[in-house]
C-alpha cells in the first residue's frame, strides 16, 4: 500500500491540502477560498472558524478524491500564514473574536508609541524583528484590551493565545504548540535563548499562561481525533509559510535565497547556525529546528505582491481573473512610464512605514490598463529587487541565483522582469508549491520517510532559468525611478 505525507498549507485567502508521494511529487491537492474581512480602513480579520472549516474540508477532499485510505498517510505537515493571531477558550474551544490577520495596521499606533519610548531597540535585540503592527505582539495586546473581560480570562488561565499554526493543530489534536518558526514571528520569543522573552511579555502585557509550548518543526506532537479522517494521523511538521518554502527549495545552504510571490512577496537568504543582526531593516528569523539543531534566515518581507494583482481585478475590474493579467500587460512593450506602489497596507523591507498608501505615478492620456497591469507586476519585481539590495549588505555574501516559488512565480513576464532588475537568474522548480513541499518534508523527516536533508535536497529539480538581459544601466534607471515613486508614497496617512 503506497504511502503519502499530506501537506496542509493554510494561507491568507485560501486554505489547501496536497498529498506527497516518497519522490515529492504531488500526488493530489484540494483548495478552497474563504472570506476576508475589512471591517474599518487598515484592519483585515478573519473568522478562525472558516479557516479550520475550510481547512478540514480540503484535507478530507484531497483523500475522497484520490481513493487515500487515511491509514495511508503517514503523517501531516502543517504550514501557514504568519503572525495572524487567534484567541480561543481554553474549556470551549472557541474563538473570543475574530483573527486578527498580518496584513492589519491598527496598532501602527501604539508601535510608535513604543519606538517614542525607546523599546524598538529592546524589541528587536531579543526577537530579530522590527518594531511593526505586522506581528503578532501588538495585535494580541489589542484583543487583551478590547475584548471585554479577555485580559482576566487570560490571567486566570482560561484563554489560549496561537498563530494559525497553533489553531490548527489544536484543532486536530487537542495539543497547544507552536513550532521554533511561528514562534520567531510573533515578537515576543527570544530568538538567541529559544524561548518566549520575559521582558517582552512584560512590555506588552502577555499573560504567560496563554502560551503554546514551543516545539520543534519537525517532530510528532500529536495524533489527529479520529473522527476528522477515521485514523489518528501524527502531526510531525509545522513551520510558517515562508519558512516551509524556504525548506521546500532546498536552501539549506548558508548563502541560499528563495523568494515566494504569494499574497505578499518573501525573500529569505539561509544564514546557517548562528543568527545575523540585519542593519538594513531585514528581519533575522528562526528557520527551522531539525534534530536540534536551528537554522537563521535573514528575510525580507513585501506586504503586497499577488494582492496587487488581486486588486487588478476585484478593485479596479481591469481583468476578470488573475491568470489574464500577464497576457495584458505583455500586450504593450513596456509601462510607458507608469510606476505603481502597491502600498495598500503601508511598505514592508526595508521602509516600514505603516502610513505609505498606494500610488500610481507617471499617468499620462496615453496610459491604459494595460500600462497599469504592466506596472502591477513591475511594482512586485521591484519591492523584491529592494530585498536583495538590503539582504546583500547585511549578509555579505554574493547572490548567486534566486529560486522562486508561489502563484505568481508562474508569470514568465515577471520572472523575467525580476532576473532583470536582480541582475542574477531567477530559476523556477519544477514543484512550485514549495510552501506545502516543506511542510511535508518536515513531517516526513520526523517519522522516517525521508531520511535526511540531502535526500530531500537531491529531490529539487529546475522547470526553467531566467536569465537577466537588461544592461546595467537600464537597470540603475528603472530602479531609481522606482525609488523617488517610493518616497512620494511614503507617510500619506498621518
Amino acid at each position: 500500500m503506497k504511502k503519502f505525507i499530506l501537506a496542509l498549507d493554510q494561507g491568507t485567502t485560501s486554505s489547501r491540502a496536497i498529498l506527497f508521494d516518497h519522490q515529492g511529487q504531488i500526488c493530489g491537492s484540494a483548495a478552497q477560498e474563504f472570506p476576508q474581512h475589512f471591517p474599518h480602513p487598515g484592519w483585515v480579520e478573519h473568522d478562525p472558524m472558516d479557516i479550520w472549516h475550510s481547512q478540514l474540508n480540503v484535507a478530507r477532499k484531497v483523500l475522497a478524491d484520490n481513493h487515500i485510505d487515511p491509514h495511508q498517510v503517514l503523517a501531516i505537515g502543517v504550514t501557514n500564514q504568519r503572525e495572524t493571531t487567534v484567541v480561543w477558550d481554553r474549556k470551549t474551544g472557541e474563538p473570543i473574536a475574530p483573527a486578527i490577520v498580518w496584513q492589519d495596521r491598527r496598532t501602527a499606533e501604539l508601535c510608535d508609541a513604543l519606538r517614542a519610548d525607546g523599546k524598538a531597540k529592546k524589541i528587536t535585540d531579543a526577537s530579530g524583528l522590527e518594531l511593526d503592527a505586522y506581528f503578532s505582539a501588538t495585535k494580541l495586546k489589542w484583543l487583551l484590551d478590547h475584548v471585554p473581560g479577555a485580559r482576566e480570562r487570560a490571567e486566570q488561565g482560561g484563554l489560549a493565545f496561537g498563530t494559525v499554526d497553533s489553531w490548527l493543530v489544536y484543532k486536530l489534536t487537542g495539543k497547544h504548540v507552536t513550532d521554533v518558526s511561528n514562534a520567531s514571528r510573533t515578537m515576543l520569543f527570544n530568538i538567541h535563548l529559544m524561548r518566549w522573552d520575559y521582558d517582552l511579555l512584560h512590555l506588552f502585557g502577555i499573560p504567560e499562561a496563554m502560551l503554546p509550548q514551543v516545539v520543534s518543526s519537525s517532530e510528532e506532537v500529536g495524533n489527529t481525533h479520529h473522527s476528522l479522517f477515521g485514523a489518528a494521523i501524527p502531526v510531525a511538521g509545522i513551520a510558517g509559510d515562508q519558512q516551509a518554502a524556504t525548506f521546500g527549495q532546498a536552501c539549506h545552504q548558508p548563502g541560499m535565497v528563495k523568494n515566494t510571490y504569494g499574497t505578499g512577496c518573501f525573500m529569505l537568504m539561509h544564514l546557517g547556525r548562528h543568527p545575523v543582526a540585519s542593519h538594513n531593516r531585514l528581519l533575522t528569523t528562526v528557520g527551522w529546528r531539525v534534530d536540534g539543531a536551528t537554522d537563521y534566515l535573514l528575510e525580507g518581507s513585501v506586504f503586497m505582491g499577488g494582492a496587487t494583482v488581486q486588486w487588478l481585478r476585484d478593485g479596479l475590474g481591469i481583468i476578470k481573473s488573475s491568470a489574464e493579467v500577464e497576457e495584458l500587460a505583455a500586450s504593450v512593450p513596456d509601462c510607458d512610464g507608469v510606476f505603481m506602489v502597491p502600498a495598500f497596507v503601508g511598505l514592508g523591507a526595508p521602509h516600514w512605514d505603516s502610513y505609505a498608501r498606494g500610488s500610481l505615478f507617471g499617468l499620462s492620456r496615453g496610459s491604459t490598463r494595460a500600462h497599469i497591469a504592466r506596472a502591477a507586476l513591475e511594482a512586485i519585481a521591484y519591492q523584491s529587487a529592494e530585498l536583495m539590495t538590503a539582504m546583500q549588505k547585511d549578509a555579505s555574501m554574493p547572490l548567486v541565483e534566486v529560486r522562486a516559488d508561489g502563484g505568481a512565480a508562474r508569470n514568465d513576464l515577471l520572472m523575467q522582469f525580476q532576473a532583470d532588475v536582480l541582475g542574477v537568474p531567477v530559476v523556477r522548480p519544477k514543484v512550485t508549491e514549495t510552501t506545502a513541499l516543506g511542510a511535508a518534508y518536515l513531517a516526513g523527516l520526523a517519522v522516517g520517510f525521508w531520511e535526511s536533508q540531502e535526500e530531500i535536497a537531491a529531490q529539487w529539480a529546475c522547470d526553467r532559468r531566467f536569465e537577466p538581459t537588461m544592461t546595467a544601466d537600464r537597470r540603475a534607471e528603472l530602479l531609481a525611478k522606482w525609488s523617488r515613486a517610493v518616497e512620494r508614497a511614503k507617510a500619506w496617512e498621518t
